[in-house]
């Protein structure tokens, strides 16, 4: 049995570092020949949210006097728990002016998205932006040049398709407060209905799938030189599973190497592509990684990686 390592010097360079090839220093005759994961290390550095995986934007609404505008909210590529997200579409909001004070001094936004984890979802309140008049009683305040609506109204709040995979909801889900019965899944052109409604006008949704906040929560490797007829890609020779928070470095080595035949040849390199759960090559921010992969003859014992 023999060791090869792959690290950020063999790393293709196409800006996603999720392609990487080792170069034999002369052709090497693989027939009969295993191949195994020994150990991966490397850091828990791959977006949730993207442009490349077009999951990035929400829309919501905002009615100033009798003229309803819609404002399009696109995420910076990057690494999110929902907390995060709601900090980053209130950033958005107080931009456009679309936010109050109360008697307080405390801002105020249209909505807001929070995790419920009783419920297991994503829930979204969206809440009741009075008319002039009722703001005035209740001491509330807009920014200097904008305007309260005509009539009391919630904002509407739209899920585009893979955002949505995102926080839960069906694609296309868009909220409405003109409705009263239970929440059910809808798309754009259907009633949209509320979980709850509170006296102060409140509108609560819940997802109604399990939220997938990373959506590639594995990391694949797949190598070349491999054709299992059991799997799709037939190069898949590991799977990995981080179990560190999002930024932190990942050692993983496995109690038990799973070994992969070689298509029998003679073979000049190797190239191993970083996967994610969708099987697309994932985009990996930080470079930084050693992979060591185990290679060992037909005759040889079947060894644990201990």
């Amino acid at each position: 049995m023999f060791i090869i390592v792959l690290n950020q010097n063999n790393i293709v360079n196409d800006g996603g570092n999720n392609k990487l090839v080792y170069k034999f220093p002369s052709s090497i005759n693989l027939t009969d020949k295993y191949v195994a994961v020994s150990s991966v290390s490397m850091f828990y550095s791959w977006n949730n949210i993207d442009a490349i995986y077009s999951n990035n934007t929400l829309t919501y609404t905002w009615t100033a006097l009798a003229v309803t505008t819609t404002y399009t909210i696109t995420i910076p590529d990057g690494i999110y728990e929902i907390s995060d997200l709601n900090a980053y579409f209130q950033f958005v909001m107080i931009q456009n002016l679309t936010y109050w004070t109360n008697s307080s001094g405390q801002y105020v936004y249209p909505f807001e998205m929070i995790v419920n984890p009783t419920r297991y979802a994503i829930q979204i309140n969206t809440y009741l932006v009075p008319t002039s008049a009722t703001a005035t009683t209740l001491g509330y305040t807009l920014p200097a040049t904008q305007n309260w609506p005509t009539t009391t109204q919630n904002p509407v709040i739209t899920i585009p398709t893979a955002f949505n995979i995102i926080i839960g909801y069906g694609a296309g889900f868009a909220t409405n407060a003109n409705v009263s019965n239970a929440y059910t899944p809808t798309t754009a052109t259907a009633s949209t209905n509320y979980e709850t409604k509170n006296t102060a006008g409140t509108l609560s949704y819940l997802s109604n799938t399990s939220p997938q906040v990373q959506p590639n929560s594995n990391l694949l490797l797949n190598l070349s030189g491999i054709n299992s007829p059991y799997s799709q890609p037939s190069g898949i020779i590991y799977s990995l599973n981080p179990s560190v928070a999002s930024g932190e470095a990942i050692s993983e080595k496995p109690p038990n190497f799973t070994w992969n035949k070689f298509i029998s040849g003679t073979y000049n390199e190797l190239r191993l592509t970083l996967l994610g759960t969708d099987l697309r090559p994932l985009k990996i921010n930080d470079p930084n990684m050693t992979i060591l992969l185990a290679i060992r003859d037909a005759n040889e014992h079947f060894l644990s990686s201990k």
